[in-house]
């Protein structure tokens, strides 16, 4: 039984992390579940406010030490990216990037040109849900379709179906955070007085430019955002969790945060229909998604009868890199 050989970069905003792998595998065929072993890791800052020239140094000079390290040829191994944002389908740049000085830059053919090797690209929700369907918590599913979530600073997914991920064709599959769901404000029979008390309360536009994502009500910077537009205060979502009995604004955010949670995994579980679902990011750190949540969705799950697993991340923040080093065995090109 040989062994293959790959390395991931999770490239973030603020740091940047690489990792050579080494999986059992037959000829070309890597066992479904795959059990891993970390040759060489390795982690820098981005340097992102130093301009794209210098993100394109970061990576390579970290793939190269990475390499290095673990005695091998990058040149001859597959090199996996996640980053946030995607690729365009056409024309190959970036977009979509919290790490601005990226979009509309052609990383990926870059970064080839220089490493002279294969260099695939993927968003790194999408990382987070091969590692953890490949490699972790969700790793008995792995014949049917897992839905991996990422709930930190921003709200996101990735599908993987029977191993692989699922991009879809506009390299949509799994963006669940800029999906609607609410405030609603439907009208009387009259068609006069708006209906209220729906339990999700107006926000500001998202930074996609819609209004009433996901993402608004349930990432951590989008409840704590919100709670200073309200009461001029900045605090960090765990301590409004914390506050709850004590400090109405913080109850209704919270409150909100578990109505949208609900809402929008129902949304995606009557569409889709996954086998398991893994949260990741920081607020899936939260105990409440895994029983108040949970009571959430199965209130608005169209079969009011929730079966399907919600699962807690095992693989922690090392997901990303192992799933851009997983990626040379989905096909993946950077969408």
């Amino acid at each position: 039984m040989s062994e293959l050989i790959s390395l991931g970069v999770d490239l973030g905003g603020t740091k940047t992390e690489a990792a050579v792998i080494a999986r059992q595998g037959v000829g070309a065929n890597v066992r479904k579940n795959d059990d891993f072993r970390v040759l060489a890791r390795r982690r820098v800052p981005t340097g992102s406010a130093r301009g794209y020239a210098a993100v394109l140094e970061t990576i390579i000079d970290i793939v190269r030490q990475t390499a290095r390290e673990a005695g091998v040829d990058p040149k001859a191994i597959p090199i996996g990216v996640g980053m946030p944002g995607s690729v365009t389908r056409l024309g190959g740049l970036i977009k979509n990037s919290n790490t601005e000085c990226l979009n509309g830059k052609p990383f990926r053919q870059d970064l080839s040109r220089v490493l002279g090797g294969r260099v695939l690209f993927d968003n790194d929700a999408n990382c987070f849900a091969l590692a953890e369907a490949r490699c972790g918590a969700a790793r008995e599913y792995i014949d049917g379709v897992v839905f991996g979530v990422i709930m930190g600073t921003g709200v996101g997914g990735g599908v993987v179906l029977r191993g692989r991920l699922w991009g879809g064709l506009q390299g949509l599959g799994g963006e669940w955070g800029h999906h609607a769901v609410g405030p609603w404000r439907r009208l009387d029979a009259a068609g006069e007085e708006p209906i209220t008390g729906t339990g999700l309360t107006e926000r500001p536009p998202c930074s996609c430019g819609k209004m009433g994502c996901v993402e608004l009500y349930a990432s951590g910077s989008g409840v704590e955002r919100e709670y200073k537009r309200r009461t001029g205060e900045t605090r960090k979502l765990a301590d409004l969790v914390e506050r709850r009995d004590t400090d109405e604004h913080a109850a209704a955010l919270v409150d909100e945060l578990v109505e949208a949670f609900g809402r929008g995994l129902a949304n995606v579980i009557d569409i889709l229909d996954p086998s398991a679902v893994v949260l990741g990011g920081g607020v899936s750190n939260l105990e409440l998604l895994y029983g108040e949540g949970r009571s959430r969705v199965e209130t608005y799950i169209c079969n009011g009868e929730l079966q399907t697993p919600i699962l807690r991340h095992e693989l922690g923040d090392s997901a990303g890199v192992i799933g851009a080093a997983l990626l040379d065995e989905t096909g993946s090109s950077g969408a």
